[in-house]
């Protein structure tokens, strides 16, 4: 039996699974999930050099987002665990469904269509080869 305080054993349990990779997340981006895994997919296991620059040059909204995130996974792997910028990759890369705003748009003869605004929660995490 553990001895302390219940909180305490968990912070003790919950220390040595940690995740230490460098990563960024957006929460509420104004992209569904579908448009934002069109340039997920083209930047997932690629370096982060050519990964800037296939999100600088992608006509797509979905990836001014991403390259903006992008930047921000790189400055925490330099700032917060000392990674040499040159040898990180995108290791892990994706989107997953956030809330749905709901709208109604006026058609013909009085009815109404629901028309749904969908948000996604993007996450990017970096590693170094």
């Amino acid at each position: 039996m553990a001895t302390g305080h219940r909180s305490q054993i968990k912070r003790e349990r919950n220390e040595n699974k940690r995740d230490t990779r460098p990563s960024a997340k957006l929460s509420y981006a104004r992209v569904s999930v579908q448009k934002a895994c069109f340039v997920l997919d083209a930047i997932r296991g690629k370096d982060v050099q050519t990964a800037l620059a296939i999100v600088t040059y992608n006509p797509r909204y979905a990836s001014s987002l991403i390259e903006k995130l992008l930047k921000s996974a790189i400055a925490n792997a330099e700032n917060n665990n000392g990674m040499n910028v040159d040898n990180l990759y995108v290791e892990e890369c994706y989107a997953n469904k956030g809330p749905t705003m709901k709208r109604v748009k006026p058609r013909a003869q009085g009815r109404a269509y629901r028309i749904e605004k969908r948000m996604s929660h993007i996450t990017i995490v970096l590693n170094e080869r």
